[in-house]
């Protein structure tokens, strides 16, 4: 149970791995903002779905001190996803992905500047070796 979060991680990766090929094939047709609303309103109702399965309601979440957080996640999420998919919409998914995926390298950065969480000589390497590979693969 408490490596649980090690199987969510390996199937949002798997499944978000899909992603890019199939929105370049989607986006032969469908421009990019219309792919954008269309696969967030599917978000939105699957997610709504789980709420209504789990019991659970956002609304006593809309007054919580860190509703900001949310909602500013939720506009650079917004930007995110519309400068993605239009990326993808213009380029080369082997280059768009790799360079949108440096997020995770800037997001672990952030994670051992801003939570204090250990910089070890691995993952230091790893954030080396993760930006050559990206520089290499976009190349």
């Amino acid at each position: 149970m408490a490596r649980q979060y090690l199987q969510f991680s390996i199937l949002a990766f798997v499944a978000y791995s899909l992603v890019a090929p199939l929105l370049k094939i989607a986006m032969e047709v469908i421009p990019s903002t219309p792919a954008v609303f269309l696969s967030n309103f599917v978000l939105l109702v699957v997610v709504g779905g789980v709420l209504l399965y789990r019991g659970q309601s956002p609304l006593p979440y809309l007054r919580h001190r860190y509703t900001p957080h949310v909602v500013a996640l939720g506009i650079l999420l917004t930007v995110g996803l519309l400068t993605y998919y239009r990326a993808l919409a213009l380029g080369p998914v082997s280059i768009v992905v790799p360079i949108y995926g440096l997020f995770i390298v800037v997001s672990s950065v952030i994670g051992i500047v801003a939570f204090d969480e250990a910089l070890t000589p691995r993952k230091l390497a790893g954030i080396f070796f993760s930006v050559l590979a990206i520089v290499l693969i976009s190349m």
